[in-house]
């Protein structure tokens, strides 16, 4: 049986449409013990991945640009545009910690992760958080605390950790929250999460950091509705050069 639904003849889907049918995929493949296998081409070095240098699917659900590792108890969201209904992102949530992804298109011959980084500092110190610079598990990253808005009203900080990979003609970007963004150990099994990731990158000429189509499970190029469903939320802002608008985020 098939792990996906079968593509609706309307192209419109709405925001928990789209957060069930990823939540319904990840459900089916940690059913069927999928997520806890290896998988036949599990990668011995350090991701994340080309798909030209990837031969099956393996234990990653399909989401279009990304083909994302799927851990027993992972819960996940996608992001949505509230002005155009495009998928900009995917979080996921194991624990106590968080992943946040994101994929763009990069030049062919350099990679744009060093001029991100520098942009995405200079914006959280220009909000009043604090921001290092340092070497990490896939190259340079950032450790930041970032300005937000408690539960009660109040100004805080909360901690985030930013990393980046360049990869031919694309960047993919994750940012740990939670638990992950501060303790190591906690930040492992989402650290190989990341590394396992696939990015599936197509044909079409696009400008550096035009994001990568990201779609639902089973419905191709489907673009999700505007409107915040019931238990919706706006997500937090996230000191992101690259983000394209406002975002809305299915709490499940």
């Amino acid at each position: 049986m098939s792990l996906f639904k079968r593509k609706r003849d309307d192209e419109t889907i709405s925001a928990a449409e789209a957060a069930s049918d990823v939540r319904e995929t990840v459900e089916a493949m940690a059913a069927s013990g999928a997520a806890d296998k290896t998988g036949d081409d599990a990668p011995q070095t350090l991701g994340p991945f080309d798909a030209a240098d990837v031969t099956e699917l393996g234990t990653r659900v399909d989401l279009g640009a990304i083909w994302l590792p799927v851990r027993q108890g992972m819960q996940l969201r996608m992001e949505i545009d509230k002005s155009s209904g495009k998928i900009t992102g995917v979080s996921t949530t194991l624990g106590s910690s968080g992943l946040q992804v994101q994929v763009f298109a990069a030049p062919r011959t350099w990679g744009i992760w060093d001029e991100i980084r520098e942009e995405i500092a200079a914006g959280i110190r220009e909000q009043g958080g604090t921001v290092d610079d340092v070497p990490g598990s896939f190259g340079r990253e950032l450790i930041a605390k970032v300005p937000a808005v408690g539960a009660g009203g109040q100004q805080t900080q909360r901690p985030a950790r930013f990393i980046g990979v360049d990869g031919p003609r694309w960047f993919l970007r994750g940012v740990f929250s939670g638990k992950a963004a501060i303790d190591t150990e906690a930040a492992r099994e989402l650290e190989a999460v990341f590394a396992d990731i696939v990015v599936k990158r197509d044909d079409t000429a696009r400008p550096p950091r035009d994001l990568l189509a990201l779609t639902v499970p089973g419905r191709g190029e489907a673009t999700a509705e505007a409107d915040a469903p019931e238990g919706a939320v706006p997500a937090q802002p996230d000191f992101n050069p690259l983000k394209r608008g406002p975002e809305i985020t299915e709490i499940r």
